[in-house]
């Protein structure tokens, strides 16, 4: 998933001539089946000084799931998926709970033939008890009913003791707190996930496509102007939208209006299609179309995700700047295209502020909820290039790409799983105000500090030496 830290040194695009090593990979995994094997995992590799990582899919852009001369706890075929009528202070409604392998086309699935709906990643085989909700978790859902960290319940997990417990908010609670949106890999070991699971209704879908070509620079960057003043009003309907922008293209895919017509879903995109005509700009646009349920329209529109080819960085966009300073959103987002190594930008269009998210208490970053846009910065990755030259296009990530985004953003943050690896001050921007309480809660359930993830809560008091081995930063 991300090949950066896959480290060239055995791929499927390793030439013959050189050695095939390990690198970067784990030594050895253990497919755990029951909590005691969690537990006996953790127990041998405290007794025995070895890294630990914890693993269900690898989908992770920031290296969190590997790690050189480790041991991985493997989560992958706990697949368990049931359904509750679930009654608790906090919540009374259907629930699913899930064992921390499954992924998203199986929550879908299942949900799907009871007739509900769960939110899940955009991409169907993102794992979602791991790093996924842990870490906040946006859905083509987000706007209708908030964050996967927003519909967490409860949480079953192992502890870095070794001992299986339940978190809630009425039990354990700190720690229901901090895995609910204060990021993965560094609390426990999730056993299972229960979440709200919601009515199935009928959701819409649309794409719409513009080229570059045949007009001025500034008359296309005029369109996306356009796309981010008519964005308040589509997220605030319940609609979430991903779109695409580079110097040659903009595309809106999808589209996902739950519980919005296909005739309503017409309405709000019309003022973006007028100033698009008024432009002179030509378009392409599939639908608007109504699906009788989530996963009809998933299904439809969210495309297969081309794994494994980019680097990441990323940056909340409040709705402020979108609403006041939309040209200084542009031009910054017109800068990022004009570097020669051709980044691509990303937007997700949502609104999960608290008054969508319900009467939650949990880690997710403060900056979320005030955000319009999830933006996403990509370079491309070359798996033949000298890995060199990869080092250097996620340094332009750091130093000049993200900087565009970040001055027009000021005490804003970003989406601690699609953030820049090397993001300074990541405390700060992953975790704001959160962070000193989650790094005592760290502390509390994982008193020998076995659980490192890059980025990841106490990560700062380890580095990675030559030849990538995992050690204790002095004192």
């Amino acid at each position: 998933m991300a090949p950066f830290y896959a480290n060239q040194s055995c791929d499927p695009f390793t030439p013959e001539s050189r050695p095939c090593t390990l690198g970067n990979y784990v030594d050895y995994a253990i497919n755990v089946t029951e909590p005691s094997d969690v537990a006996k995992g953790i127990a041998f590799a405290t007794r025995n000084n070895i890294r630990l990582v914890i693993r269900n899919t690898g989908h992770d852009y920031n290296g969190k799931s590997t790690g050189a001369f480790a041991l991985a706890i493997w989560t992958h075929y706990l697949k368990t998926i049931s359904f509750t009528d679930y009654k608790s202070p906090s919540y009374t409604g259907k629930a699913i709970k899930m064992g921390a392998g499954v992924q998203g086309f199986e929550a879908y699935a299942a949900a799907h033939r009871v007739g509900l709906s769960v939110t899940g990643g955009e991409c169907p085989t993102v794992g979602l008890a791991g790093g996924y909700t842990q870490g906040g978790g946006h859905s083509a859902l987000a706007s209708k009913y908030g964050l996967a960290a927003d519909q967490t319940l409860e949480w079953e997990v192992v502890t870095g003791t070794g001992e299986f417990v339940r978190a809630s908010p009425g039990e354990n609670a700190d720690l229901y707190w901090a895995l609910s949106g204060g990021g993965g890999g560094t609390y426990g070991v999730v056993w299972s996930l229960t979440s709200k699971a919601h009515v199935d209704i009928p959701v819409s879908g649309a794409n719409l496509t513009f080229s570059s070509e045949g007009i001025s620079t500034d008359t296309y960057y005029a369109a996306l102007t356009a796309w981010h003043a008519n964005l308040p009003r589509l997220v605030d309907a319940g609609a979430m939208t991903v779109y695409y922008v580079t110097s040659a293209a903009f595309t809106l895919t999808p589209f996902t209006g739950p519980g919005i017509s296909a005739s309503r879903a017409k309405e709000l995109l019309q003022p973006f299609i007028d100033e698009l005509n008024r432009l002179g700009i030509e378009y392409n646009m599939t639908g608007p179309t109504e699906f009788p349920t989530y996963l009809d329209q998933f299904n439809t529109f969210q495309l297969p995700i081309e794994v494994g080819t980019a680097q990441y960085g990323g940056r909340l966009i409040p709705r402020s700047v979108v609403e006041n300073d939309t040209d200084a959103l542009t031009a910054a987002i017109r800068t990022i295209n004009e570097q020669d190594s051709a980044p691509l930008f990303c937007g997700i269009g949502l609104n999960v502020n608290m008054s969508v998210a319900g009467d939650v208490d949990n880690a997710v970053l403060p900056a979320w909820r005030d955000t319009l846009i999830d933006a996403v910065i990509t370079t491309p990755w070359n798996f033949t290039a000298p890995l060199s030259d990869m080092v250097e296009l996620q340094e332009e990530m750091t130093d000049v790409l993200l900087p565009q985004l970040e001055a027009i953003t000021p005490g804003s943050g970003c989406y601690l799983n699609e953030g820049d690896p090397y993001q300074p001050n990541w405390q700060e921007t992953f975790y704001g105000a959160n962070y000193p309480r989650l790094r005592s809660i760290k502390a509390k359930y994982d008193p020998h500090d076995i659980f490192y993830a890059t980025t990841a809560v106490g990560s700062d008091e380890w580095e990675i030496e030559s030849p990538g081995r995992l050690c204790r930063v002095p004192a």
